[in-house]
């Protein structure tokens, strides 16, 4: 230890801060398109009380009773139903793909791979931002397509008839590049329309850096071809040629949000309406806003969710845990959507005591695809859907919209310190 410091305090950072500056705020660029990014749930600051809450059976189960007069027999996990309606798509489990964007993972194969795998699961598929500011749009008749229409592509090449659909985010940048206009005219999108499987999502946040648009590092040649759409900044030192590049988070307050939602239905009415938040402090109110004008479905990153590059200090100390968002929102006006570290049933079942309709597969997903490309997201996908039938199951329950806050138990109450069901059950805006 060095006589200039205390036990515990951090010199080693600070000595590579003296070393390296700006470099230093990021994860190493050397990493980037070699590793997933997004939060360390180890070294966030806080826990997140969802991942606290026990799963509580009941000795009484009287929807076990008339399960059981239903079927002429005993129920079993198998007659769990797990299918739902997810941002006005039916979907076959309450699981949705989160969304890859501009990235390498979110534009290259692996986002391909995911798209297919998505679509044979039956279970809707999000698009993330700025897509074509940096990749470019071609119409579905060009010989070359692009990587958004790629991954459509894969979808709808694999989907069954009637079930799943497609999202595609907005960003600042993308509505000046028009995107949600070029799709919705595109005949390769045509199908989507038809069978009312293509929703646009406007993107106020994410998880992983609250506040903060989309960040992503690229070479020196790629910096000065998008240096006139975005913000490209040089932190990596003398000597290295890749540059940070920063879209623009937006500008929003209530009002601004119910005009970006009356514009959407009004300009695109076969389209559903999607908007998706950051782990804000006032994410209920936000909510509330915009299910009161419309949206048909409000998804939530809680802090450990986004797969995305971001500067540390965001990745371990800013945003909610999604525990906190859902108590935030309390009793849903619409539909759900959560994600944030979801990976297993457990935690995808307490998301959805909690009013979540739906939890999106981000990181998960894409380690999945990465593991096997043919397989491993539906593998993946098996093996959470059979944990929550047996979880569901054990509840006494046979469908996921079901399930409550009852259903939840926490050794010590995670909001306001009381140990007991109802403590916890109050807290979140449900009876007990």
């Amino acid at each position: 230890m060095s006589a200039l410091t205390a036990p515990g305090f951090p010199e080693r950072q600070i000595r590579a801060r003296a070393r390296r500056g700006t470099a230093e705020v990021f994860p190493a660029p050397g990493s980037y398109g070699a590793e997933l990014f997004g939060p360390d749930a180890g070294n966030a600051a806080g826990t997140d009380a969802l991942d606290r809450a026990r799963i509580t059976p009941p000795v009484f189960m009287p929807e076990r009773l008339e399960k059981l007069i239903d079927l002429a027999r005993e129920p079993e996990s198998g007659d769990v139903d797990l299918t739902t309606r997810t941002g006005g798509f039916a979907a076959s489990l309450p699981l949705y793909l989160s969304a890859f964007g501009s990235t390498r993972a979110g534009s290259g194969d692996l986002a391909v791979h995911a798209s297919r795998q998505a679509g044979r699961l039956g279970i809707p598929m999000v698009i993330g931002e700025n897509m074509v500011p940096v990749h470019g749009y071609r119409r579905g008749g060009d010989a070359t397509r692009s990587a958004l229409l790629d991954r459509i592509d894969a979808y709808l090449g694999a989907a069954p008839e009637g079930v799943g659909g497609v999202v595609v985010q907005q960003s600042t940048e993308d509505a000046d590049s028009e995107v949600w206009n070029l799709l919705y005219s595109d005949p390769a999108t045509r199908p989507l329309l038809e069978s009312g499987r293509l929703a646009f999502e406007l993107k106020t946040g994410q998880g992983a850096k609250p506040g903060l648009g989309g960040m992503t590092v690229v070479g020196g040649a790629e910096a000065e071809q998008l240096a006139d759409r975005f913000t490209v900044t040089e932190v990596f030192g003398e000597g290295d040629d890749r540059r940070l590049r920063c879209a623009t988070p937006g500008t929003f307050t209530d009002e601004i949000l119910r005009q970006q939602l009356r514009f959407m239905r009004n300009n695109f009415p076969k389209a559903r309406t999607w908007v998706k938040f950051h782990p804000g402090r006032d994410i209920g109110d936000a909510a509330r806003t915009a299910w009161a004008a419309g949206a048909d479905a409000v998804t939530v990153d809680g802090a450990e969710g986004g797969t995305g590059w971001a500067p540390r200090v965001f990745l371990d100390q800013a945003g909610l845990p999604l525990g906190e968002c859902l108590r935030r929102i309390g009793r849903p006006d619409g539909c759900l959507l959560a994600s944030g570290g979801m990976w297993e049933g457990g935690r995808a079942l307490r998301a959805l005591a909690l009013g979540a309709r739906a939890v999106g597969l981000g990181r998960a997903a894409l380690i999945a695809v990465d593991e096997d490309p043919r397989h491993g997201l539906e593998r993946l996908v098996e093996s959470i859907a059979l944990e929550l039938r047996l979880l569901t199951s054990a509840l006494g329950k046979y469908t996921v919209s079901a399930l409550g806050p009852e259903d939840l138990w926490w050794p010590e109450s995670p909001f306001d310190g009381r140990s007991s069901l109802a403590a916890g059950q109050s807290a979140i805006g449900a009876a007990p």
